[in-house]
């Protein structure tokens, strides 16, 4: 989430005295990180969405399909917003873009990071749908049960954007418009409500975690369990590529929150007290420490809209020969 940076500091007789902790290596890091996410996860993006158009008539994966189409989308929208994120990280922290643009873009920074959260989560649960109970899956009507998980989540995770919406987002710190930032200057009467809101989060960020990696380690048991070694089938294809390409596929879903989704929970908690000044007892030094990692894990978020495309080609067999024949057709 785009509440990247607050801290407390000290003076007098312990009195606290509330001023802003910035850690100024992101004026120069993240520019130069979202200047090369922007173009390649556009380009990324928009090409696995148009590999998705050319599969609309597979009926064989209506259903992941509409899932991995939803994902692109929710990728896009942050990657849309990132122009805007570099300026304002150009600019030493100050938004310079019309206010109610600050409201919209830490929004499509929370709706991204949820609905890829929860989009990954369906996708695992698919796929172990398909590799333990395939004749069930087969069976039951896919396209319309993949639209309605799609609407719900969407439903979600933008009623959850509504605060950001609601309001500007921008806080004025010795005339600097800070978007999103400026925790400190949170009323004593909200603190504990605006804590508890971010434990939530993070409560539901670790069950579904839990639920991805249940959901992967059955199907890596499932897939363990067939032999390598079997002659082709009916179709041409050999099982144990299948088996190989499917372990790959859950490997990257679980590497996918590892890196891009899992620091940001596990900072978080420690930074959400240290930020609403919760602990007192806590040094300046641990206050700006967890300030730092809190702004590499938001910026570690960033990577998952290059991620993602990676599951798509593993998760499925035909997407990955549509880009192979597409590719050879192009060459010479």
């Amino acid at each position: 989430m785009t509440t990247p940076t607050a801290n407390f500091m000290t003076v007098g007789n312990n009195s606290p005295a509330k001023t802003f902790l910035d850690s100024n290596f992101r004026y120069t890091l993240f520019p130069i990180f979202y200047g090369l996410v922007f173009p390649l996860g556009l380009i990324a993006n928009c090409y696995a969405l148009y590999v998705l158009h050319h599969m609309r008539e597979c009926k064989a994966m209506n259903e992941i399909r509409i899932y991995m189409t939803n994902l692109t989308v929710a990728d896009l929208l942050f990657v849309a917003a990132l122009p805007f994120w570099i300026d304002y990280y150009k600019n030493k922290g100050d938004w310079k873009s019309p206010e109610p643009l600050c409201a919209i873009t830490g929004s499509l920074f929370f709706i991204n990071t949820y609905c890829s959260i929860l989009f990954l989560a369906v996708i695992s649960i698919n796929r172990y749908w398909a590799v333990t109970r395939p004749l069930v899956a087969a069976s039951s009507d896919c396209w319309k049960r993949g639209a309605i998980i799609s609407a719900l989540i969407w439903v979600i995770t933008l009623a959850a954007s509504i605060t950001y919406l609601t309001n500007t987002g921008i806080q004025k710190d010795n005339n600097i418009s800070r978007c999103f930032e400026g925790y400190q200057n949170e009323e004593e009467s909200k603190i504990n409500t605006v804590a508890a809101t971010h434990f939530i989060i993070i409560a539901l960020f670790f069950l579904v975690f839990l639920m991805v990696i249940v959901c992967n380690i059955l199907i890596a048991r499932a897939l363990l369990k067939q032999p390598i070694s079997q002659p082709r089938g009916s179709t041409g294809k050999r099982p144990g590529g299948t088996k190989r390409r499917a372990l790959r596929m859950l490997c990257t879903v679980i590497g996918v929150f590892v890196i891009c989704f899992l620091p940001h929970h596990v900072v978080q908690g420690p930074w959400v007290l240290s930020v609403l000044h919760m602990r007192k007892e806590w040094k300046n030094t641990t206050h700006q420490r967890l300030n730092d990692a809190h702004q590499i894990t938001l910026m570690l978020m960033g990577l998952n809209c290059l991620l993602d495309p990676l599951v798509y080609c593993f998760a499925t067999t035909m997407f990955r020969k549509y880009i192979q024949n597409h590719f050879t057709k192009e060459l010479p």
